[in-house]
């Protein structure tokens, strides 16, 4: 398999569901980065390094990196520097007098040397936090882009501005942007299971999670005392129904995600994505696969993933109003607390990971949503690059666990956590030839 950093993408379309977003991103009077082909295998880990000030350390050597594959120290691997902020930071020379013999020369427009991406999840995101991040984006696009910079406004459900440099484009497609509805749980259901808890009855069999469905079933659907086995039958029927929307609702978002990074990467210049979003579930094995894909994708084609909380600063105790079915019972209580605190944290790990994954930040609990934008604009100066062999791992599909450590004491590694092994080949079929 080849992985190409290509700006042509095609439409694609998933019956009944949203469409993948058909990014455009070529930037118009530029010139084209060559095509990057690498064939998968090795894995490309980026890290950035920050001393206990959150400054990025830039003076590193391959000696003071270790990096572990499934708890097994790597002994040799590959090492680079990347100034990513230095890519193909030309600048187009003043323009010749034009044919009408104008006596003033004018100076060419200077050829872009940053590129940013803003995607909004709209596909997540709450209504009033739609606004708050409309409000705050719309104020930073002026004073963050300037004339070296093309950015892009995106969102999720398919709102596209192209690369531009007109700012009043990028604020008007921010302020087009809506709520999109297709994959959102509707938390006034009966029985209420949601994507996370879904996932925990129908892929990883907890019985808690299944009798805490059935109570709510019961409680909402005046059932109490009815026989147990139709009580289960319907919430597994419900569970199941959850987890397909589910897992539409993922393909959607991280396929989307994936072509607006691999549509980067032939732009000529530091490319950093800022994905705005209160986060998702992501932990299944469909997302985990697409998750590290992306990341592979990002690293080879030195694409910047930083992303910013659209809930500002929250809380992840349960208000009473969100699970109120068997509420009067302790245990049941208890259970969908804890449910409701895990899948909180569960969804905004996606946006730790993809920022840690490739070189950005994950500006998050902080309301001030207009400083945190800013901030994410400018990518790393400095990334390291590893690259690990995947020659000799087993060919299983199965996931490894990366952790990369820096010698010098008060460094802290930001680094990718882990990547899937390649599958088995399928054995080619051997046509018979005629006699």
């Amino acid at each position: 398999m080849k992985i190409i950093c290509s700006g042509r993408l095609l439409a694609i379309a998933l019956s009944c569901v949203l469409p993948i977003v058909p990014i455009r991103l070529a930037a118009q009077n530029t010139q084209q980065a060559p095509t990057i082909r690498v064939q998968v295998e090795s894995v490309f880990v980026p890290v950035v390094v920050r001393d206990a000030n959150g400054h990025v350390v830039k003076d590193l050597t391959k000696d003071d990196f270790q990096i572990f594959d499934n708890g097994k120290l790597i002994s040799d691997f590959g090492f680079a520097i990347e100034k990513r902020a230095e890519i193909y930071s030309t600048r187009a020379v003043e323009s010749p007098h034009s044919a009408a013999g104008v006596l003033n020369q004018a100076r060419a427009t200077p050829a872009p040397t940053r590129f940013i991406v803003f995607v909004f999840d709209n596909l997540h995101i709450e209504a009033s936090e739609l606004m708050r991040v409309q409000k705050a984006a719309s104020k930073i696009l002026v004073a963050a882009i300037t004339e070296t910079d093309m950015a892009a406004v995106v969102s999720l459900s398919g709102m596209n501005s192209g690369l531009t440099r007109d700012t009043t484009k990028l604020q008007e497609t921010v302020n087009k942007i809506g709520v999109q509805q297709a994959f959102r749980h509707d938390d006034h259901a009966c029985p209420n299971i949601d994507y996370y808890q879904a996932d925990l009855i129908q892929n990883k069999h907890s019985e808690l999670a299944l009798e805490a469905a059935e109570a709510d079933f019961e409680t909402c659907a005046h059932l109490v005392g009815q026989p147990r086995n139709m009580v289960e039958t319907f919430v597994r029927s419900a569970a199941s129904q959850s987890l397909i929307n589910g897992e539409n609702d993922m393909t959607v978002t991280l396929t989307n995600v994936r072509q607006i990074v691999k549509s980067m990467g032939t732009l000529p210049g530091e490319r950093t994505l800022i994905l705005i979003s209160p986060g998702f579930f992501s932990q299944t094995s469909g997302a985990m696969a697409e998750k590290s894909q992306i990341l592979d994708i990002a690293a080879r084609c030195n694409v910047t993933i930083s992303s910013i909380d659209s809930r500002g600063l929250y809380t992840n105790v349960m208000d009473a109003s969100e699970r109120g079915g068997s509420s009067g019972r302790d245990l049941i209580a208890g259970e969908h607390a804890q449910y409701h605190s895990d899948e909180m944290n569960f969804n905004e790990d996606v946006m730790s990971e993809l920022a840690d994954g490739t070189g950005g930040t994950y500006f998050h609990n902080n309301n001030d949503l207009e400083n945190g934008l800013e901030s994410l604009a400018a990518a790393p100066e400095v990334v390291y690059l590893l690259a690990i062999s995947v020659k000799d791992v087993k060919h299983d599909g199965s996931y490894h666990t990366l952790r990369v450590k820096v010698g010098q004491k008060g460094l802290r590694a930001q680094a990718r956590r882990g990547y899937f092994a390649p599958g088995k080949e399928k054995p080619k079929k051997i046509s018979s030839v005629p006699g």
